[in-house]
């Protein structure tokens, strides 16, 4: 009985372990700020995480596709987001962590609408 009650428990956290690594956020370099202005091109409205797809112009032209995660659908509601408040060709700006790698990828911290409404996230005041 002991041998199967130990072989359960280990199956239980062999199993949950994605749960944990999901949840890290050791890819995000954490305290750095990066702030981009650039066009939506997608907002992507569900769970586990929302997405905002934009596109950032530099100086000589060159396009960049960026990628942000943010909270899921229930709490973007509470901080007072919604499915319809970003529209493809909308000009943002675009607050993020970044990731460590240095690719167009990171944490969603705040935008900026066109009309200056700011939409933030609660982990912005850490």
């Amino acid at each position: 009985m002991k041998t199967f009650v130990t072989l359960a428990l280990f199956a239980v956290l062999l199993v949950s372990l994605p749960v944990f690594a999901h949840h890290g956020s050791a890819s995000f370099d954490a305290g750095k700020r990066v702030e981009l202005k650039g066009t939506v091109t997608e907002w992507i409205w569900a769970n586990p995480h929302c997405w905002l797809k934009f596109d950032v112009k530099d100086g000589s032209g060159k396009v960049t596709n960026w990628v942000a995660e943010s909270n899921n659908a229930a709490d973007m509601l509470e901080k007072g987001w919604s499915k319809q408040i970003l529209k493809t060709g909308d000009s943002v700006t675009v607050t993020l962590e970044p990731v460590k790698t240095g690719k167009p990828v990171g944490r969603l911290l705040q935008v900026v609408l066109p009309d200056g409404h700011l939409l933030g996230m609660a982990y912005l005041q850490r």
